[in-house]
């Protein structure tokens, strides 16, 4: 059996062949042996992704082996928005302590006070002045940016690797990659072996520094509030306006489809539409000459307007966060090029300077972030895009409100995930996994229940996903929300619905998004921006709080002088959780 993984960074497709990985091939992978198996078996069971188990004697893994084996078989896996990382974080180890096993409790639905008021707003939105003139936006102090790298490093293939994933990584091209290796698109990769990671030589010339748009309108964020999408793309008379598509077996209009990518991803509608408008013409043209791709990416899987919106806001946020975290300084572009990023300019401009280098040689590139550019096609369908700015979407005193774990008292769980992306992989570290109690494989119904970790208003529940406003304003856009993601439809919580701490949420299930195995998914956003859970605000459940060691889904939860690692799997004294 075969499932190969389309290459979501380049044109080209360049594969890893491998047991436990997106793309498996059962022939050609006899030298990895029982390990594959065992990361191939994990992965059904208990987690989006693929690792080894760790630190489990001999006797627990092949009766856990043979558990698994005899309750699930590996089932083909739909392409869908996975979590990868965006950009490597410090962290430290710990030596795990045994938590407190329980018991399921079956928690009530009588709410345990009334439902509050409607909160006003929480975030002042700035008010537009129509006849203000431009005024070029102060530089940002300068942003301290990796070196670009002066040597030939080596990387060690790692399961669920492709020649795609690794050039993103490190920064460089495709084509550069397979060239300092030897290889080609066809290519097979194996788990152990050594890349050559080719030096970067920048352009002398650096990039631009002028500001495209403030951070707030990156984000899903206060700002977005006041935008009546359908009746502003109606407006404008272009093929978006009266675009439908069916969308996983629901029709939905051009302005549903922006929202709902807008709205998952947490990237600002209006963005998403300038892109567009610039890329196609979709919005002001009735007869766009691209209907196909009109982000511009030409890949068969991504044609239609809902996955071309979703690869776009996923490489939007890519740019962001990764600038966010000094990640980000030179950008690979189309000609082999590499183009040093200005200091000075602030998140939101780099994600717009990251999503174009991704079509584009130099002198395009160029052009495209200039003020001659992308930027005359916002102004002109948004005016100009400071007058949007909420300088204060991220307080630099931000505290997490307190929350408590997202299960009964009693039940013990699996901590299964450390800090992975909110949604898909372009967005920061903010979520973390847990699976239910019990031993069924795969995508088990379970009886266990997710309880809301706080106090909150819920304002969205669809798709496998639960959204929980905080604030209670009425708006995910603003103040703290929580996602509990993979939520079963089966007596999953309403939209309106006012839910206190403990109260019922739903199911764990594989609803939404790729999942083999039942599991809640959780993830935070303030104002609109994913909050990575192994940054300087960590989540805190219950006194546990979060940390990584900047390898995807590695991770820890620390509560006095007992911590639990991330595992796919049951492990005693290990990731095994209660309240």
């Amino acid at each position: 059996m075969a499932i190969l993984k389309t290459n979501l960074f380049s044109q080209k497709q360049a594969h890893v062949i491998l047991f436990g990985a997106d793309s498996i091939d059962l022939d050609e992978d006899e030298e990895a042996g029982d390990n594959s198996i065992a990361r191939f078996l994990s992965k059904n069971l208990f987690g989006t992704i693929p690792r080894m188990f760790r630190r489990a004697d001999r006797f627990i893994y092949y009766l856990f082996i043979t558990l698994a084996l005899a309750s699930c078989s590996p089932s083909a896996i739909t392409p869908y928005p996975t979590y990868d990382p965006f950009a490597p974080v410090t962290g430290q180890a710990f030596t795990p302590a045994p938590p407190q096993p329980g018991e399921i409790i079956q928690p009530t639905k009588t709410p345990s006070g009334p439902t509050p008021t409607r909160a006003p707003i929480s975030v002042t939105i700035p008010t537009r002045n129509p006849n203000s003139s431009f005024t070029a936006p102060t530089p940002d102090a300068p942003h301290p940016l990796p070196p670009p790298r002066e040597f030939v490093d080596q990387y060690t293939v790692q399961a669920g690797d492709s020649l795609g994933s690794i050039s993103q990584t490190y920064g460089i091209t495709l084509e550069a990659l397979m060239q300092a290796n030897g290889l080609n698109e066809a290519s097979v990769l194996s788990v152990g072996q050594a890349i050559n990671i080719p030096p970067v030589v920048t352009d002398p010339i650096p990039g631009s520094k002028f500001k495209l748009i403030p951070d707030s309108e990156l984000i899903y964020g206060p700002a977005s509030i006041a935008f009546d999408l359908d009746t502003y793309l109606k407006s404008k008379g272009g093929y978006l306006g009266n675009y439908v598509q069916d969308v996983n077996g629901a029709y939905l209009s051009g302005s549903q489809i922006i929202l709902r990518v807008a709205q998952n991803y947490s990237v600002n509608p209006r963005l998403l539409v300038a892109i567009l408008e610039y890329r196609s013409g979709w919005v002001t043209n009735p007869v766009p000459a691209n209907v196909d791709y009109p982000m511009g990416y030409y890949d068969d899987y991504y044609a239609g307007l809902y996955r071309q919106a979703a690869w776009a806001a996923d490489n939007l946020n890519r740019g962001y966060y990764s600038w966010r975290v000094n990640a980000l300084g030179t950008l690979p572009l189309n000609d082999g090029t590499y183009a040093p990023m200005d200091p000075t300019i602030n998140a939101g401009t780099a994600a717009v300077q990251y999503f174009f280098s991704l079509f584009n040689d130099r002198a395009t590139w160029d052009f495209d972030v200039s003020q001659l550019g992308f930027y005359q096609t916002y102004n002109a369908l948004f005016g100009f895009p400071f007058d949007y700015d909420i300088a204060s979407h991220l307080p630099v005193n931000l505290t997490q409100p307190p929350m408590q774990l997202p299960f009964t008292p009693g039940a013990t769980w699996s901590f299964t995930g450390g800090p992975h992306g909110g949604w898909d992989n372009g967005s920061a570290w903010g979520a973390l996994d847990f699976a239910p109690p019990g031993e069924a494989a795969g995508c088990a119904q379970s009886e266990a229940w997710v309880v809301a970790v706080a106090d909150g208003y819920i304002v969205r529940s669809n798709d496998g996903a639960v959204v929980q406003d905080l604030d209670n304003d009425g708006y995910e856009q603003t103040g703290w929300t929580v996602l509990y993601m993979h939520i079963e439809t089966r007596d999953r919580v309403q939209p309106g619905a006012y839910v206190y701490a403990g109260e019922v949420i739903g199911h764990p299930s594989c609803e939404g998004g790729i999942s083999n195995a039942t599991h809640l998914h959780l993830a935070r956003r303030y104002n609109g921006e994913w909050i990575p859970a192994d940054g300087n605000l960590p989540f805190t459940l219950d006194g546990w709080v979060s940390s990584g060691d900047g390898i995807l889904y590695n991770g820890w939860l620390t509560r006095g002088s007992t911590v639990l690692q991330a595992e796919e799997g049951i492990f005693e004294g290990v990731n095994q959780i209660s309240r």
